[in-house]
């Protein structure tokens, strides 16, 4: 080991993290050369010798590569070194991003191939309309592509999947996985203190409740839970009051509405449960919310819209006022949407994955009623397909959620109260 001559001048004292602090001329050597052997990426992309972009100053050319799709980084990142060290890591890219306030949505599709039952995550960027994959969730068993639950907290950038089934062995799993999008990685957290598949999930306030499902012997449960996302852990809430596998669930001024939906052969009519977490208590639903909830929901402008999977498949809109679904003005879904299809919302757009992952985007209208004393609203809806490509021709989508890209700490406490679902 080489020895290093300490000086016998006196000089002055500094504390350790002291701004003035030095380094003897062989201290900073050594520094450098280790620096050398073992450069940062983050160093060499912002001092590297050649541009980013010829002609562009490195912060405008920095601004305009986050942009590139996912899908073209595999090609873009061959340019240059600079390019390979931004584009390679999609950790980097998304932090990068974060950096400079990017909080594009994100639609994250679970799907399974419909010969092997494979389930895989494909993600359409609504900026780009382009797909690209993230990494496989760590299932420790071979798990069937149903009877899951999915959810996102927007505001933390994550997706949590929840409960589902082992193949061929209908045995509820326990299991939490969460992805986070900025780390592009899943990890296994706490599990469900109920075994569950086929139950009611949602987020209130950045906390997620799941409710009913099947159990482990079959059976219907009426038990409930929350976690928090933040302490990583569950606690039970009230039961339902009623045994009850979900079919649909959406959240709505603050409560879960679950929906066990019309069951074979419709001879009785669906029963519907409101939990409000303010006072820990389940209530009945209103009988024509429940019974006129025959599809996928989305809340959008603070009402309940459903695709429906009956009526040539036209989008309905719940008035509490009523207790009544009304039609909303606009064509039916587009007929390159074929069921099963996976519905979600984000701002003032409805999102709906068909077979295929072909993707029908709806812009949803609305303006004031006329000849009426109340603030009445009429609703209309125009779509677009996003046509997915040839090899998704095996997929079919089993459940979706919109995600945005984290945003900071300030940021969080600008935000308004977000639409959750």
């Amino acid at each position: 080991m080489q020895r290093v001559r300490l000086s016998s001048q006196q000089a002055p004292v500094h504390k350790l993290g002291d701004s003035q602090i030095t380094l003897s001329p062989k201290f900073r050597l050594a520094v450098i050369q280790s620096s050398l052997l073992n450069p940062s990426p983050d160093l060499e992309l912002s001092h590297g010798g050649e541009p980013l972009i010829p002609g562009l100053p490195d912060d405008v050319a920095l601004n305009c590569l986050l942009r590139l799709p996912v899908q073209s980084h595999t090609a873009s990142k061959a340019v240059c070194k600079r390019w390979h060290l931004l584009l390679g890591s999609k950790e980097r890219f998304f932090t990068r991003r974060k950096e400079l306030g990017f909080k594009d949505p994100w639609l994250f599709v679970f799907a399974y191939h419909k010969c092997t039952g494979k389930i895989q995550w494909q993600v359409l960027d609504l900026t780009n309309f382009s797909w690209h994959t993230i990494p496989a969730m760590p299932c420790r068993e071979k798990v069937c592509p149903h009877g899951f639950r999915c959810v996102s907290t927007p505001r933390d950038g994550t997706l949590f999947v929840c409960g589902g089934t082992v193949s061929d062995a209908d045995c509820p799993l326990d299991l939490v996985l969460k992805y986070e999008m900025q780390k592009n990685r899943w990890t296994v957290v706490n599990q469900m203190i109920s075994a569950r598949s086929f139950f009611a999930s949602g987020v209130i306030d950045g906390m997620i409740y799941v409710a009913g499902g099947n159990s482990t012997d079959l059976f219907e449960l009426d038990s409930a839970e929350v976690l928090d996302p933040v302490e990583g852990t569950w606690h039970p809430i009230a039961n339902m009051g009623t045994n009850m596998a979900s079919y649909d669930a959406a959240v709505l001024n603050g409560k879960l509405l679950v929906t066990e939906g019309w069951l074979w052969p419709f001879y009785v009519s669906p029963r519907g449960q409101v939990y409000d977490p303010r006072t820990n208590n389940w209530e009945s639903m209103a009988v024509g919310l429940r019974e006129g909830w025959t599809g996928s929901s989305v809340v959008i402008y603070g009402h309940l819209f459903v695709v429906s999977e009956l009526e040539r498949m036209k989008l309905k809109v719940y008035d509490a006022d009523t207790d009544k679904w009304e039609a909303i003005e606009g064509p039916p879904l587009p007929e390159q949407i074929c069921k099963p299809f996976a519905v979600n919302a984000c701002d003032c757009r409805i999102y709906v994955v068909g077979r295929n992952l072909h993707v029908a985007e709806g812009h949803i209208s609305r303006v004031s009623r006329k000849g009426t004393c109340e603030k009445k609203w009429c609703f209309g809806v125009r779509w677009n397909v996003v046509d997915s490509p040839d090899c998704f021709s095996d997929l079919t989508p089993s459940s979706s959620q919109i995600d945005r890209e984290v945003v900071s700490f300030k940021e969080k406490g600008e935000q308004t109260n977000e639409q959750k679902a």
